[in-house]
């Protein structure tokens, strides 16, 4: 037997077993010090000699190291080999992730931790679906470079219940998911078909995951009919990317008992700030409202105050309510319904600061410089009373258009609304100072008729008021990560990475056919960006050209681990101003209260490894939600055209593609596509570098950008799609038609025939 086999792990030097002993009366080592002992050992270790290597003995101990070995492999932490040997994952080897499929059918691995995407074979996604965790084995590079792998491990299916169109083919049933990034259709046997017939959207529940050698197998639990009917369009949404909707019984009883009023005694020993002329400022349309604000000028600038709905008080760990909103990760708003994370009890009741009623809050108070930048800031857990419900039209019009009838409603709180309009111009000097990303992008408000049918969708307006929340907000945010890193208290992060190298080639090539640039070489910072959304700032393709710089962003993710968010041009960022409505908010709280009630660090609840989990389903979650808005958002919109059929638009192309154009709106934002096939009869090469189409024949070229006058040709409600025919290109400014440019040399054509002949791709042709 070798030395380091026989060596034995110091139980007493678990730095986590306080926490242990406070959770289990008989504790055994923390998953923290398993990991850690494994790679101290550099080998695969049995549970037998684990027990050993712990000095573990009785009964009760290698019963709970039975179970808690068992925990970490079903969440993903060890694997075991063919000799029942424990192995770490995470190292040089394995990786832990969730999967992202393609149409093609193959997969990517997204790594839990920080880490390149690892690539999957489709033969590797026989018996996974979109959204699966796995345990993968590095195989090396394939032919295009990326990290290549195997399945080790399934953690989790994803997929419990699957939206799509019912088909039968030869006598088999078999849904089509509505997602198209679930590769496999779901089989769906004769007894299970509940009614359903062949073409209708219905949502099956999956009784049998994939294997390597069939697909799923299903049965259908819920028919829409052959149309997504008015109202449906959120329903089918949820479903189709799997956003839970129903209520368990056991969440709802969880979240009435509270009631609906703060007992005293939950008031006690909390700083009162009823006194305190706080308010909410949100949309017109907000049920729920955690935020509110108060400032007031100081010798050496203001003194903001952020107060935010406790929830941590209400939603306890490991409660049915606390399972149920770690499983949404986030509320997803929808055009006219919200799919809430809290029931309603909580999230518009309890929870919610509403105005003349006791709420408990936890608040950050921060001293805000002249120039705008926090210079100091404290936690604490509150309570208070709103003294007014605010709407982002209510402050624009008493602050910027003097409205005499709002401003006699509003008297008393006149002049703390002009305070928080200073502090907030000067965090906006810092923001811009310090060289944050402003883009300044319009969403569409969709407008329903009392039918419940769409009447109008127009573009959303963005007041100062809403940037004067967003600042206090940010700054809020800054002051939480500031703490979390002072306390060394694992928690949350919002992370925002600088843009890939890959993404901004794609982004550089783009702006070179608009004459614009990008500076700070290979590697810009945010004020090379923010200089860059300046000079665009008044250009009519704004939209579109910050559209696509957005796409050279990174995704913002949750993590444990504090990498700065670039976005915000800010070394540490965590969300801690919407517990209502987002997970990882909850998880911070916990974290402050821990700190405010002076326990050890060590003691917190959440490990370091379970803050990466969680962190990767809440950014997993945020996705989700959305894609899911945007679906139903178009479904909306496809309704809303399709009674304008044959109406003539103008518009910018958004997009070029090898098979045609996509086509944004003006005013609408509703994206269309004018298909190849529909240009001028011509052959059309299409230049990816150059984001175009160049007419062989004819020279006739469509950029990226150009303004263009088209048709509505087609709506298809249910997949969500819009056809269009062009009438007028290139157009100006003002929609007039401008004269075509000069022709551009024809391609050669002796160098066509030797590509034709070396087997190049041609063209795509108009067919009539």
């Amino acid at each position: 037997m070798s030395k380091r086999k026989t060596e034995t792990a110091d139980p007493g030097r678990d730095p986590y077993l306080d926490r242990e002993r406070e959770k289990y009366e008989s504790p055994v080592p923390s998953r923290e010090y398993i990991i850690d002992q494994l790679e101290n050992q550099a080998r695969p270790l049995s549970r037998k000699e684990l027990a050993e290597l712990f000095g573990l003995d009785d009964e009760d101990a290698l019963e709970g190291l039975r179970r808690r070995l068992k925990a970490m492999e079903r969440d993903g932490q060890l694997v075991r080999n063919r000799r029942n040997g424990y192995v770490v994952v995470d190292n040089e080897e394995l990786v832990r992730g969730r999967i992202r499929a393609s149409a093609d059918g193959s997969g990517m691995v997204h790594p839990d931790r920080p880490g390149p995407n690892v690539y999957l074979a489709p033969r590797e996604m026989r018996r996974l679906l979109n959204g699966d965790r796995v345990v993968v084995r590095l195989t090396g590079d394939d032919e295009q470079g990326r990290p290549g792998g195997e399945v080790v491990e399934i953690i989790e299916h994803a997929n419990q219940e699957i939206a799509g169109r019912y088909y039968e083919e030869s006598g088999i049933g078999f849904v089509v998911p509505n997602n198209k990034r679930l590769h496999q259709d779901l089989i769906i046997p004769a007894a299970d078909r509940n009614g359903a017939k062949h073409g209708e959207l219905v949502t099956a529940e999956v009784v049998n995951q994939p294997s390597q050698r069939r697909q799923p197998i299903g049965r259908i639990i819920e028919v829409f009919g052959t149309q997504i009917a008015p109202g449906d369009e959120v329903a089918v949404a949820a479903r189709t990317h799997g956003i839970p909707v129903e209520w368990p019984d056991e969440v709802l009883r969880d979240s009435e008992r509270f009631g609906d009023q703060v007992p005293e005694e939950n008031k006690a020993g909390r700083r009162d700030l009823r006194e305190l002329p706080l308010v909410t400022i949100d949309g017109a349309d907000a049920r729920d409202f955690d935020d509110a604000v108060y400032c007031e000028p100081t010798k050496s600038g203001w003194k903001l105050i952020v107060a935010i709905a406790d929830v941590a008080t209400y939603v306890t760990t490991d409660s049915a309510l606390d399972t149920e909103a770690a499983e949404r990760g986030n509320s997803v708003y929808f055009p006219r319904n919200v799919v809430p994370m809290l029931p309603e009890t909580l999230s518009n009741g309890l929870c919610s600061l509403n105005p003349e009623v006791d709420r408990l809050c936890m608040v950050c108070e921060m001293q805000i410089n002249p120039e705008g930048q926090l210079t100091r800031s404290r936690f604490y857990e509150g309570v208070m009373n709103s003294s007014a419900r605010l709407t982002y039209e209510d402050v624009d019009a008493i602050h910027n258009h003097r409205d005499p009838s709002l401003r006699r409603q509003h008297k008393g709180l006149l002049k703390h609304i002009e305070h928080l309009y200073e502090v907030f111009h000067a965090m906006r000097g810092d923001r811009e100072q310090r060289g944050a990303l402003d883009f300044d992008t319009t969403e569409s408000v969709i407008e329903f008729d009392n039918s419940g049918q769409v009447a109008d969708v127009h573009p959303a307006e963005r007041t100062d008021a809403h940037r004067l929340i967003e600042e206090c907000m940010v700054k809020a945010n800054v002051a939480t990560a500031r703490f979390l890193r002072r306390h060394r208290i694992p928690a949350l992060y919002r992370v925002h990475e600088p843009p890939a190298e890959e993404r901004l080639k794609n982004l550089r090539e783009f702006l070179a056919q608009t004459g614009l640039k990008l500076g700070g070489g290979d590697e810009p910072t945010p004020k090379d960006y923010a200089g860059l959304i300046e000079q665009i700032r008044k250009r009519p393709d704004r939209h579109l050209i910050e559209t696509i710089m957005l796409r050279s962003m990174m995704a913002a993710e949750y993590r444990p681990d504090n990498a700065g968010h670039f976005g915000l041009a800010l070394d540490a960022y965590a969300h801690f101003t919407s517990p209502i409505r987002r997970y990882p908010d909850l998880i911070v709280h916990r974290a402050i209260k821990h700190v405010l009630s002076k326990q050890p660090i060590e003691a917190f609840q959440y490990t370091e490894d379970q803050l990466v989990t969680v962190g990767e389903h809440c950014s997993m979650t945020d996705r989700r939600a959305e894609e899911a808005t945007r679906d139903a958002t178009m479904t909306l919109k496809c309704r809303f055209m399709a009674a304008r059929l044959g109406e003539e638009f103008t518009g910018v192309i958004s997009g070029v593609t090898s098979f045609g154009l996509f086509v944004e709106l003006d005013d609408l934002f509703v994206d269309g596509l004018i298909h190849i096939t529909n240009l001028e009869q011509d052959f059309f090469h299409f230049d990816a570098i150059g984001h175009r189409l160049v007419g062989e024949r004819t020279g006739k070229e469509y950029r990226l950008t150009d303004r263009i006058r088209v048709r509505l040709a087609q709506v298809n409600v249910d997949d969500g799609k819009i056809d269009f025919d062009p009438v007028a290109h290139p157009l100006g400014p003002d929609g007039e038609p401008l004269p075509q440019p000069e022709r551009s040399e024809r391609p050669d054509r002796g160098k066509r025939k030797e590509r034709s002949r070396k087997g190049g791709s041609r063209s795509r042709r108009r067919r009539r």
